[in-house]
């Protein structure tokens, strides 16, 4: 089974339109399109929604190792809006890991490459294996600014 294989059953994350284009150990990166579907009453994008961005990147780059991890805390600082059409993107990269935690540092970007918010988190390494093959990456993100 791929990593992508492995994380399409986040089914709330999949729903939502998430995609997982990029994992490595330590690291992986995560796509939206923002539709209709992700705004909130003032026509944004809702905060929910970049959160769950947010939470699939750092739950393939914390379990890319192959144990099992959880999120202990997680905090998200939102710098800026997005809108119906926009291409975020969720970059994970792995700051500390020990033989039980790990921290991450999660930064949301859109199409041009803006900053939109910034995510930190914390997991708990249960020592559970995972088994799934990380696959070759690619550099070719399809957007200036986000290889």
């Amino acid at each position: 089974m791929t990593a992508q294989e492995f994380f399409k059953n986040d089914r709330f994350a999949t729903n939502a339109g998430v995609e997982l284009i990029e994992i490595k150990e330590g690291y992986s990166k995560a796509r939206l399109v923002i539709t209709a579907e992700h705004l909130n009453a003032g026509g944004r994008t809702q905060g929910g929604v970049l959160f769950t961005l947010a939470d699939l990147a750092l739950a393939a780059a914390a379990n890319s190792h192959g144990v099992l991890a959880f999120s202990l805390s997680s905090t998200i600082t939102f710098l800026r809006s997005s809108g119906p059409g926009d291409v975020l993107y969720a970059e994970a990269r792995e700051r500390y890991i020990g033989r039980t935690t790990g921290y991450y540092q999660i930064d949301v970007t859109n199409q041009e490459g803006k900053l939109i918010a910034t995510f930190e988190s914390s997991v708990f390494r249960k020592g559970d294996k995972i088994t799934f093959s990380l696959p070759q990456t690619s550099s070719d993100s399809g957007c200036p600014g986000h290889s």
